[in-house]
């Protein structure tokens, strides 16, 4: 990274980033070479769903998918590419097979750049789980959302390390230290608007950006949540900051008990016990509503 750089403004970024070619995860070259050592009728064999989910399991192979499934809809005027089920269709093992190939080799090395890469997958996996469980019309689009929130962060952990790790340093301390004088940014936009600016860039289905942007719906909601909580599970997490995300899904679904909003989440069973206690502390303190009056405005 250069020092001017530091100075960029986020068009800057976006025309510096927009065009970077970006690595896949190493997981994603293994399983397709053991696919590939697998023989013909192997990959004959191998079922659409299985491509999604390499593709869910690595946010750069998702994005690489989505922009090509969209510059090949906009030379065939198709509908959007909205889900990584669909965009699989559409090229089929050999052409991921070859993005894959061509894709650059992986250098980062910063611990922050692997968390972010987890994180993403994480937020993927719960924003399906609850989309599901709300019988979301298609779980796969909220899902894809989540994979893609962190997409600048992802991209400038790649193309701009130090500032990417003092940046997340900053962001991290600012949010979970909130109470205590908050630290400076040295850039002048977030990584998620940088997010929107470069998915606006790159002509993204309208309906996935709108989904990162995290617009007041149900479905944006989910996967903002499914972010939140992907976040603190990756920061030693407390119960009572898991609590306040999974009190804010529960009002995105209502029919949910605490047992199956947690279910994707990877927690310890003493995690899982000490939310079920502080559930329990937060309702024994609410107000009682007398019978036959309104309840408080909230």
């Amino acid at each position: 990274m250069q020092a001017h750089q530091w100075q960029w403004g986020i068009d800057q970024w976006v025309e510096y980033l927009k065009d970077k070619e970006t690595p896949v995860l190493p997981s994603t070259r293994q399983v397709l070479a053991e696919l590939q050592e697998g023989g013909e009728e192997r990959r004959d064999n191998l079922a659409a769903r299985e491509l999604v989910d390499i593709v869910y399991a690595d946010p750069y192979l998702a994005l690489k998918l989505l922009r090509r499934a969209e510059e090949r809809r906009s030379r065939q005027l198709g509908h959007d590419t909205t889900t990584p089920l669909a965009a699989v269709l559409q090229t089929g093992f050999d052409e991921l097979r070859e993005i894959v190939a061509s894709s650059p080799p992986d250098t980062a090395t910063l611990p922050g750049c692997r968390a972010c890469e987890q994180r993403a997958v994480l937020a993927s996996t719960i924003a399906r789980a609850w989309a599901n469980r709300r019988a979301d019309v298609s779980p796969d689009e909220v899902a894809l959302a989540a994979l893609l929130v962190d997409t600048a962060e992802l991209l400038l952990w790649h193309f701009a390390s130090e500032m990417t790790d003092q940046e997340t340093q900053v962001r991290d301390w600012n949010e979970f230290f909130w109470a205590l004088m908050p630290r400076r940014s040295a850039i002048e936009f977030t990584f998620r608007q940088l997010t929107m600016a470069l998915a606006q860039a790159w002509e993204l289905p309208n309906l996935i950006v709108m989904l990162i942007k995290g617009t007041d719906t149900p479905r944006a909601n989910i996967a903002r949540l499914a972010c939140a909580a992907a976040r603190q599970i990756g920061h030693a997490p407390q119960p009572a900051s898991l609590l306040a995300v999974l009190q804010e899904i529960a009002k995105v679904i209502p029919d949910a008990s605490l047992a199956e909003l947690t279910e994707p989440l990877p927690l310890t069973d003493e995690m899982r016990a000490d939310l079920q206690a502080a559930l329990a502390a937060a309702n024994d303190s609410a107000p009682v509503t007398p019978p036959d009056q309104p309840a408080p405005p909230t």
